[in-house]
Protein backbone atom coordinates (compact mmCIF):
# COMPACT_ATOMS: atom_id res chain seq x y z
CA UNK A 1 0.00 0.00 0.00
CA UNK A 2 1.07 3.49 -0.64
CA UNK A 3 0.09 6.46 0.64
CA UNK A 4 0.69 9.99 -0.87
CA UNK A 5 1.43 13.39 1.58
CA UNK A 6 1.54 16.37 -0.98
CA UNK A 7 2.35 19.88 0.62
CA UNK A 8 1.78 23.19 -0.52
CA UNK A 9 3.73 26.65 -0.65
CA UNK A 10 5.73 28.03 2.62
CA UNK A 11 5.44 24.48 4.36
CA UNK A 12 9.04 24.07 3.61
CA UNK A 13 9.12 26.45 6.09
CA UNK A 14 7.70 24.35 8.67
CA UNK A 15 10.07 24.48 12.24
CA UNK A 16 10.94 28.33 11.87
CA UNK A 17 7.79 29.65 10.40
CA UNK A 18 4.80 31.78 12.77
CA UNK A 19 5.79 29.02 15.20
CA UNK A 20 2.46 30.36 17.37
CA UNK A 21 0.34 28.45 14.19
CA UNK A 22 2.57 26.10 12.64
CA UNK A 23 4.53 24.34 15.38
CA UNK A 24 8.41 24.01 15.94
CA UNK A 25 8.67 20.98 14.03
CA UNK A 26 9.93 20.96 10.50
CA UNK A 27 8.54 19.27 8.08
CA UNK A 28 11.41 16.91 7.55
CA UNK A 29 10.93 15.87 11.20
CA UNK A 30 7.20 15.25 10.87
CA UNK A 31 8.11 13.08 7.28
CA UNK A 32 10.65 11.00 9.48
CA UNK A 33 7.83 10.48 12.40
CA UNK A 34 5.34 9.33 9.56
CA UNK A 35 7.50 7.25 7.53
CA UNK A 36 8.51 5.61 10.97
CA UNK A 37 4.70 4.65 11.88
CA UNK A 38 4.38 3.80 8.26
CA UNK A 39 7.13 1.14 8.40
CA UNK A 40 4.98 -0.57 11.17
CA UNK A 41 2.12 -1.40 8.52
CA UNK A 42 4.38 -2.74 5.79
CA UNK A 43 2.88 1.15 4.21
CA UNK A 44 5.43 2.88 1.69
CA UNK A 45 5.04 6.83 1.86
CA UNK A 46 5.81 9.12 -1.00
CA UNK A 47 6.38 12.70 0.22
CA UNK A 48 6.32 15.64 -2.23
CA UNK A 49 6.69 19.18 -1.43
CA UNK A 50 6.61 22.28 -3.73
CA UNK A 51 5.97 25.91 -3.58
CA UNK A 52 4.91 26.09 -7.52
CA UNK A 53 1.28 24.90 -8.02
CA UNK A 54 2.15 23.56 -11.77
CA UNK A 55 4.81 21.04 -9.87
CA UNK A 56 1.73 19.64 -7.59
CA UNK A 57 -0.29 19.29 -10.33
CA UNK A 58 2.27 17.39 -12.72
CA UNK A 59 3.08 15.24 -8.92
CA UNK A 60 -0.56 14.09 -8.75
CA UNK A 61 -1.19 13.02 -12.38
CA UNK A 62 1.80 10.98 -11.55
CA UNK A 63 -0.05 9.15 -9.11
CA UNK A 64 -2.35 8.03 -11.64
CA UNK A 65 -0.11 5.19 -12.59
CA UNK A 66 0.37 3.87 -9.30
CA UNK A 67 -1.66 0.73 -9.05
CA UNK A 68 -0.94 0.70 -5.07
CA UNK A 69 -2.18 4.04 -4.25
CA UNK A 70 -4.75 4.13 -1.61
CA UNK A 71 -5.03 7.81 -1.15
CA UNK A 72 -3.50 11.08 -1.16
CA UNK A 73 -3.01 13.29 2.10
CA UNK A 74 -2.89 16.97 1.34
CA UNK A 75 -2.18 20.33 2.83
CA UNK A 76 -2.41 22.63 -0.06
CA UNK A 77 -1.55 25.99 2.21
CA UNK A 78 -2.69 28.77 0.00
CA UNK A 79 -3.43 26.99 -2.89
CA UNK A 80 -6.07 25.38 -0.67
CA UNK A 81 -7.91 28.51 -1.33
CA UNK A 82 -7.14 29.79 -4.52
CA UNK A 83 -6.14 26.95 -6.85
CA UNK A 84 -8.88 25.06 -9.37
CA UNK A 85 -5.55 23.62 -10.94
CA UNK A 86 -5.04 21.57 -8.50
CA UNK A 87 -8.69 20.47 -7.32
CA UNK A 88 -8.93 19.13 -10.99
CA UNK A 89 -5.77 17.22 -10.86
CA UNK A 90 -6.81 15.67 -7.45
CA UNK A 91 -10.55 15.09 -9.23
CA UNK A 92 -8.72 13.08 -12.26
CA UNK A 93 -7.19 10.56 -10.56
CA UNK A 94 -9.15 7.49 -8.84
CA UNK A 95 -7.61 7.78 -5.06
CA UNK A 96 -8.94 9.49 -2.40
CA UNK A 97 -7.72 12.41 -0.35
CA UNK A 98 -7.68 13.72 2.74
CA UNK A 99 -7.12 17.79 3.11
CA UNK A 100 -5.16 18.53 5.82
CA UNK A 101 -4.04 21.86 7.45
CA UNK A 102 -1.74 22.53 10.60
CA UNK A 103 -3.67 25.45 11.71
CA UNK A 104 -7.78 25.92 12.57
CA UNK A 105 -8.17 27.59 9.21
CA UNK A 106 -11.74 28.51 10.79
CA UNK A 107 -9.97 30.95 13.29
CA UNK A 108 -7.81 32.30 11.65
CA UNK A 109 -8.69 35.06 7.95
CA UNK A 110 -11.78 35.12 6.09
CA UNK A 111 -10.12 33.97 2.80
CA UNK A 112 -8.65 31.46 4.36
CA UNK A 113 -12.23 29.81 5.27
CA UNK A 114 -13.09 28.76 0.83
CA UNK A 115 -11.41 25.57 0.38
CA UNK A 116 -11.48 24.37 -3.65
CA UNK A 117 -10.65 20.67 -2.11
CA UNK A 118 -13.18 20.19 0.89
CA UNK A 119 -16.38 18.87 -0.92
CA UNK A 120 -14.91 16.07 -2.44
CA UNK A 121 -12.07 15.07 -0.02
CA UNK A 122 -13.03 12.56 1.97
CA UNK A 123 -12.18 14.36 4.81
CA UNK A 124 -10.54 17.55 6.15
CA UNK A 125 -8.60 17.50 9.19
CA UNK A 126 -7.93 21.05 10.68
CA UNK A 127 -6.44 22.77 13.64
CA UNK A 128 -4.70 19.59 15.05
CA UNK A 129 -1.08 20.45 14.60
CA UNK A 130 0.98 17.86 12.45
CA UNK A 131 -1.08 15.68 14.29
CA UNK A 132 -3.26 15.83 11.47
CA UNK A 133 -0.93 14.56 9.28
CA UNK A 134 -0.67 10.98 12.14
CA UNK A 135 -4.54 11.01 12.00
CA UNK A 136 -4.90 11.08 7.97
CA UNK A 137 -2.27 8.24 7.86
CA UNK A 138 -4.40 6.09 10.46
CA UNK A 139 -7.38 6.42 8.77
CA UNK A 140 -5.85 4.84 5.71
CA UNK A 141 -3.95 2.47 7.46
CA UNK A 142 -6.98 0.97 9.50
CA UNK A 143 -9.04 1.45 6.12
CA UNK A 144 -7.06 -0.84 4.60
CA UNK A 145 -6.95 -3.60 7.63
CA UNK A 146 -10.69 -3.56 7.95
CA UNK A 147 -12.04 -7.12 7.16
CA UNK A 148 -14.02 -6.66 3.98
Amino acid sequence: MKIAFINGPNLNMLGTREQGFYGVKTLKQINEELETRAKKHQVELLFFQSNFEGKLVEFIHSLNSLAALKGIIINAAAFTHSSIAIRDALLSIAAPFIEVHISNVYSREAFRKNSYFSDKAIGSIVGLGDYGYHAALEYFIRLETLPA
